[in-house]
């Protein structure tokens, strides 16, 4: 009798993408996404584009490099497959007078041309796509030969990468998941993107997480992170203490204030290439 080879597992990524949609729409991420608008700031400075160049932000969430591109009169198109985080954006570049032209796009299937863009940025979005190799071969594919790429990722031993893991510890991954914070390694880096470069830099920095007390970071987390409230729901009450004390317990662990507020820094990878 001859032996059946087993057949190999294909990750739906499409049923990944839909819950994870859902995760992102279920609570206001802006209003986590705005605290962050320094390392959209510092993402623009790093990739220098000349005014008016055409952008692209893939995975935009409420719009931090955007709005920094078009402060700098880039011609951005801002992009993400949760409409009310684009219409949050919309409404901060609206404030401030910025044109910037938004569109619902998934970052694995990009809706644009071969080279149509000067340059691609993302700052902690595209990392959260499914289908990692795919994402980054898209953001690879819109920019067009000598265009820039630049990218703000989390690392995995960061505390975001870390957060990560611990909420995923309490929930079931599918089977050949592959963390977000994989962005923040080196070596995902070279594999997927140093093939395309003509020149790439990589440089590690820190973000500081601010709140004024580690339960004022539970909170604020669990109201307006999708990921950490679609936790809470699986684990439901019997679950609810454990994960409490897992997240309360990395909180301490990487908190640097000594007064009784929280300062957390979270390591993540800046990486800006230009594309042969």
């Amino acid at each position: 009798m001859l032996a059946t080879k087993p057949i190999p597992y294909a990750p739906d990524y499409e049923k990944w993408n839909q819950r994870l949609n859902a995760s992102w729409s279920c609570a206001d991420y802006a209003r986590i996404g705005v605290t962050l608008q320094l390392t959209g700031e510092e993402l623009a400075e790093a990739v220098d584009f000349v005014p008016g160049s055409k952008v692209l932000d893939v995975a935009a969430g409420n719009g931090n490099a955007s709005l920094a591109l078009a402060r700098r009169f880039c011609n951005v198109v801002s992009t993400d497959y949760v409409q009310p985080l684009l219409d949050k954006g919309r409404a901060r570049a609206q404030a401030e007078d910025l044109d910037i032209e938004f569109q619902i796009a998934d970052a694995q299937n990009l809706p644009f041309s071969d080279g149509q863009f000067d340059g691609v940025v993302s700052t902690f979005g595209v990392m959260f796509a499914p289908d990692q190799p795919a994402s980054a071969s898209e953001l690879i594919r819109v920019c067009r030969p000598g265009g820039k790429i630049a990218l703000a990722s989390w690392t995995p031993k960061s505390f975001v990468g870390r957060m990560c893991a611990t909420i995923g510890s309490h929930m079931s991954a599918a089977p050949g998941f592959k963390a977000p914070a994989n962005w923040g390694r080196e070596e995902f880096i070279e594999e997927h993107f140093a093939p395309a470069a003509s020149s790439l830099s990589l440089e590690w920095k820190q973000y500081n997480f601010r709140y004024r007390s580690p339960f004022h970071y539970l909170d604020f987390f669990r109201t307006y992170y999708g990921l950490c409230r679609k936790a809470y729901e699986k684990v439901g009450p019997e679950g609810e203490a454990a994960l409490t004390g897992d997240i309360l317990a990395l909180v301490d662990e990487f908190n640097i204030s000594t007064d009784g507020s929280v300062t957390m820094p979270s390591d993540y990878a800046q990486v800006v290439m230009t594309k042969a």
